[in-house]
């Protein structure tokens, strides 16, 4: 989204504005004075503030202007929305409320999964497990990262639960975010790599209650990480 030309590139300057709070919620923004300050033309600020519209973080009225919307108004989920916000200052809020999540989704998506997933993905589950293992071990974190992400999208979607499943890249932006921001050791933790292992052999197993407890396990640890990160 923030890379479609024009609008993408002032998107891409005022999402992270707002988001950190640069403008902050009630700012009234004109269009004339975006064109000026970013020599763009009506036609890109109106294509960029309809993107912040559906991101519900301004609302567009005509004689009133671009109003910069409360963060308790916005869509939260939005993955871009995520980006920003864990790019600024809100970082360590964001990386908490988004942990809270994990610990209250991600253990019954898990149960589900070992429930309902099909042949194809608990054979997923298990093949990304391993190869985390692989990855972890040579410290290659963009690698590891990119199947931690796909290891718990099988998951969401395995549960069934289709509200589960639109949270994939809710998950992938919390985990790529800790990436990108350092808060992840060199070499992942042998015991979250582990327990990694034992939600797939759960779910291959059919074993709800062990599954549940596993992820339970790796959602509540990757928590307590952060707060010791973050304090």
């Amino acid at each position: 989204m923030d890379n479609h030309g024009l609008p993408g590139q002032l998107l891409s300057d005022l999402g992270p504005a707002i988001a950190g709070g640069e403008i902050p919620p009630g700012t009234v923004l004109r269009a004339e004075d975006l064109e000026s300050r970013y020599g763009v033309s009506r036609t890109v600020v109106r294509e960029a503030v309809r993107m912040l519209e559906s991101m519900r973080m301004v609302e567009a009225r005509r004689r009133v202007g671009i109003t910069v919307r409360p963060k308790s108004g916005w869509d939260v989920f939005n993955p871009t929305v995520i980006r920003w916000r864990l790019a600024g200052s809100d970082r360590a809020a964001q990386l908490r409320s988004l942990g809270s999540l994990r610990v209250a989704v991600e253990p019954a998506a898990a149960a589900l999964a070992a429930r309902h997933a099909t042949d194809e993905q608990r054979r997923l589950t298990s093949v990304l497990a391993g190869e985390m293992t692989v990855s972890g071990r040579a410290g290659d974190l963009q690698t590891f990262l990119r199947h931690d992400a796909d290891f718990h999208a099988v998951i969401l979607e395995a549960s069934g639960n289709e509200m589960f499943a639109h949270l994939r890249e809710t998950v992938e932006a919390v985990l790529r975010g800790r990436t990108e921001h350092q808060l992840m050791p060199h070499h992942p933790r042998e015991y979250a790599v582990q327990l990694h292992r034992e939600v797939a052999e759960a779910i291959w197993a059919g074993d709800a209650d062990r599954a549940e407890q596993a992820m339970r396990a790796i959602v509540v640890g990757a928590l307590e990480e952060l707060a010791v990160d973050l304090d």
